[in-house]
């Protein structure tokens, strides 16, 4: 939503790892926001500007390219801290979520993580975060917002949380790993949920999206899209439409298939075709 003095918003809801999810992407420039709280956590990247806010009895000042991160039920505020504005991207994941990161990532029962400041100046969380928040805007694969959403916030909670787990020993775990490569195989054209994955093959989603990482150097998604990837090259052989072959992989539409073959190929689908 956009108004006369350019500020603009953008607040969408989605059902993330098990838990109603909320996120915002938003520009403000004269906006400022009174005293509140938030039931979960309220963690974001700022993209541009700066913005400042009262947290835990004093001013805070983020600027482009900082992390925040404000814990449950603290008080705060928000406005800009420079004339024109601030952009950022945040959510607002639900504590719980956050505990049970912090318990897959130990592999034992863990507490609500505790950050001691809110304001983190960090490129790879930064980075890793504002791409969960583009890909749970974005995506339309279940996948893909879950195993990029669970990444990024372990990387917060490992780096930064003042109680941070130490990160427990994988193990080899091959048969797990195999039984979840061989339903990916299976079902490629279904929305598999990274959740949903994890409990077939009986681990927690960030220990599955860590195994894949670790053994196989691809996230559960960038895989399962390698699976049809390879798939849209047969088909395209057999006369089917761009957009049928698409939708016969899992794809959303023909521009995600392009965009996804293009990337391991090399060459856009249609051009493939002439080959």
């Amino acid at each position: 939503m956009d108004n006369q003095n350019g500020e603009q918003t953008h607040f969408w809801q989605s059902q993330e790892l098990g838990s109603a999810f909320e996120s915002l992407t938003a520009t403000y420039i004269t906006h400022a926001f009174g005293r509140h709280t938030h039931e979960g956590f309220a963690i974001g990247v700022i993209e541009r500007g700066a913005e400042t806010f009262y947290y835990r009895g004093a001013m805070h000042t983020a600027p482009a390219g900082s992390v925040v991160v404000v814990s449950p039920d603290e008080l705060h505020t928000g406005q800009a801290a420079v004339d024109n504005g601030w952009s950022y991207r945040m959510m607002y994941p639900a504590a719980d979520l956050l505990a049970r990161v912090a318990s897959e990532i130990a592999g034992s029962p863990r507490g609500i993580p505790y950050f001691d400041v809110p304001i983190y100046h960090d490129s790879v969380v930064f980075d890793a975060l504002r791409s969960a928040q583009i890909t749970l805007e974005q995506s339309h694969s279940a996948l893909e917002r879950e195993s990029c959403l669970i990444h990024a916030l372990a990387l917060l909670v490992r780096r930064h949380a003042v109680d941070r787990p130490i990160l427990a020993q994988s193990g080899l775990a091959h048969d797990a790993l195999r039984q979840a490569q061989d339903y990916l195989h299976a079902n490629y054209a279904e929305d598999i949920s990274l959740e949903g994955l994890a409990k077939l093959v009986y681990l927690s989603p960030f220990h599955l999206s860590r195994l894949f990482r670790d053994q196989l150097g691809l996230p559960p998604h960038t895989y399962l899209n390698q699976i049809r990837v390879n798939r849209a090259k047969t088909l395209l052989n057999t006369g089917l439409s761009l957009a049928g072959v698409a939708h016969a992989v899992g794809f959303a539409d023909q521009s995600h298939l392009t965009k996804a073959f293009k990337r391991v190929v090399g060459i856009p689908p249609g051009q493939y075709r002439t080959i």
